[in-house]
């Protein structure tokens, strides 16, 4: 069931609430308990199957978690506590694998030697990336002592809970937990509020800025993947344009789990704060996706640098920190790390050769960051002329820099996406629609002069209607408040306080009861729900 569907909206939705806030009336355990419930039913509603392959992962985890913290009692069991995590990490990597990689794993073997295994085309269960990592974490948080105690409804409760089941974001049991169980589980009219306002601005994300843009740009990669030569123009406009689709179409699913969430009183940590604002890629990373980020970083990259600085100290090897860090440490202690975290990153998001080449590209990008952080320091000691000119360089080099890595991303073989860098680069000539040259008049032979030439392959309207929406969603994107700051002052999500909307001219007033908020909201819901017509998926519940 897809949150911009009609049967959620109006059937779903209705009903789930309805039964949250009647039982939250008698008490709050049976208002969970509904939660679960309907949550089990959301996530079977495709496909029922989902239920009896996600139902035993489930309850492995959570008697590997019992043992753990049975386990965390005793202070002579730290390596029994041990062998469980392993044998959990072990046990949900293979979980994911298997549904999630082992066609590619048959298709690499038949790529690299010949083979011809046969591919299974395992259906992949609904969210299995994103519960798995939720699951892994949960279970190293347990070993770690940051979590000493928990039921089964409670576990349920923290790994159904519909809003971020399908696409995060991922949570932690420790910042989940006590809001639900401090939760009124009755109807609160701020909570509403804030919840239908965030619903709708994410619906309209999605529905009218993402969906748009994706069926003009959609043409652009399947001209590329029948193996036809995309211009300069197209290039750009497709690698922008999907960079434009997957930012709303992510803005727009993020804005919507938290307004779903904030229905039943809880509030999900930021996920999504206007990434394409960032002047580095590290800045990035910070605003893309920021739970992956944090998971990424806390049980994958820095695990890994500490292990590797505690075999460099035992070699006699210094660091990296201070002035005295050599390249061998910058080598050992960052880029490595970087590399293989955002290796993991790629893979995570898809079984595919273009998957992993965006994460490697990004491990690349992150280094390089890294590497000028530490040379800028010593150039350019003057921080305040050094952020008046780099900062807005930094800002279209980053940007530059994800909207390349996109292709890679978006495209359906690795021959495509190089065909589109080609004509990113100008390889394949620039060309204008023919309707172009037909009404410019003497002026054609001029552009012909300087290599432009006529393409008679696209639409003059379809190429200028792509052109406006690049420019308005870009124009929204990076000059335009986000939900986050126009809501500031009700706490969108965990821990974002009351801060100032900013607009490119000014600033903007913060959200708050009156009848012309009211009467835009409106607009904004009509809009959303009048375009509703054979909803497409948001982009990251495929993955």
């Amino acid at each position: 069931m897809l949150f911009n569907s009609s049967e959620f909206l109006f059937i779903f939705l209705p009903v789930t609430l309805a039964g949250f806030y009647s039982f939250g009336r008698l008490s709050r355990p049976w208002a969970l308990r509904w939660l679960i419930l309907m949550s089990l039913a959301f996530y079977a509603w495709w496909r029922p199957i989902n239920v009896l392959i996600i139902g035993p992962s489930i309850l492995i985890n959570f008697c590997l978690a019992s043992i753990l913290l049975w386990f965390n009692n005793r202070e002579s069991s730290a390596r029994g506590a041990k062998l469980v995590l392993s044998l959990g990490i072990l046990f949900n990597v293979l979980f994911l694998g298997f549904f999630k990689y082992t066609d590619f794993v048959l298709g690499t073997a038949n790529d690299i030697f010949g083979a011809n295994l046969v591919l299974t085309h395992i259906i992949l269960p609904l969210g299995i990336s994103f519960i798995t990592f939720q699951k892994i974490a949960f279970l190293v948080d347990v070993h770690a002592g940051r979590v000493r105690s928990f039921t089964f409804q409670d576990y349920c409760t923290f790994v159904l809970f519909f809003p971020q089941l399908i696409a995060g974001p991922i949570v932690h049991y420790r910042e989940m937990m006590p809001q639900f169980h401090a939760a009124p589980c009755r109807f609160n009219k701020e909570n509403v509020a804030v919840g239908l306002t965030l619903l709708c601005f994410g619906l309209f994300k999605k529905i009218v800025f993402a969906d748009n843009i994706a069926v003009l740009v959609t043409p652009i990669y399947e001209n590329a993947a029948a193996g036809r030569e995309t211009s300069f123009l197209l290039a750009w406009m497709g690698a922008i344009g999907f960079t434009l689709q997957i930012y709303f179409d992510f803005s727009g699913y993020t804005d919507m789990a938290l307004g779903l969430a904030r229905f039943f009183g809880i509030r999900l940590p930021p996920n999504f704060n206007s990434p394409l604002r960032a002047s580095n890629i590290i800045d990035y990373w910070l605003r893309w996706h920021m739970t992956l980020t944090r998971f990424l970083t806390a049980y994958i990259y820095n695990p890994l640098t500490l292990w590797l600085t505690r075999r460099r100290y035992e070699k006699g090897k210094p660091g990296f920190s201070g002035r005295g860090a050599t390249f061998g440490a910058f080598v050992s202690l960052l880029i490595f790390p970087t590399i293989i975290t955002m290796a993991v990153s790629g893979l995570w998001h898809g079984a595919g050769y273009g998957f992993i080449i965006w994460g490697l590209l990004h491990g690349v990008y992150l280094t390089i960051n890294h590497g000028w952080r530490v040379v800028a320091a010593w150039l350019w000691p003057d921080r305040q002329s050094y952020e008046r000119i780099i900062k807005p360089a930094g800002c279209v080099l980053t940007f530059g820099a994800v909207t390349i890595a996109m292709i890679f991303f978006r495209s359906a073989t690795i021959m495509s996406a190089l065909d589109l860098l080609k004509g990113i680069i100008g390889l394949h000539g620039i060309a204008l629609p023919q309707s172009f040259f037909d009404h410019v008049g003497p002026l054609a032979t001029v552009f012909q002069s300087v290599g432009v030439s006529a393409d008679v392959s696209w639409s003059g309207d379809v190429f200028t209607k792509t052109a406006i929406w690049i420019f308005v969603l870009l124009f929204i994107a990076l000059a335009c408040p986000n939900t986050l700051e126009i809501l500031g002052r009700y706490e969108p999500a965990l821990g974002v306080k009351r801060q100032s909307a900013k607009f490119v001219f000014g600033r903007v007033p913060e959200w708050g009861t009156s009848l012309p908020w009211a009467i835009a909201m409106s607009v904004v819901a009509a809009l959303a729900i009048g375009s509703i017509g054979g909803p497409s998926e948001f982009l990251y519940w495929n993955f």
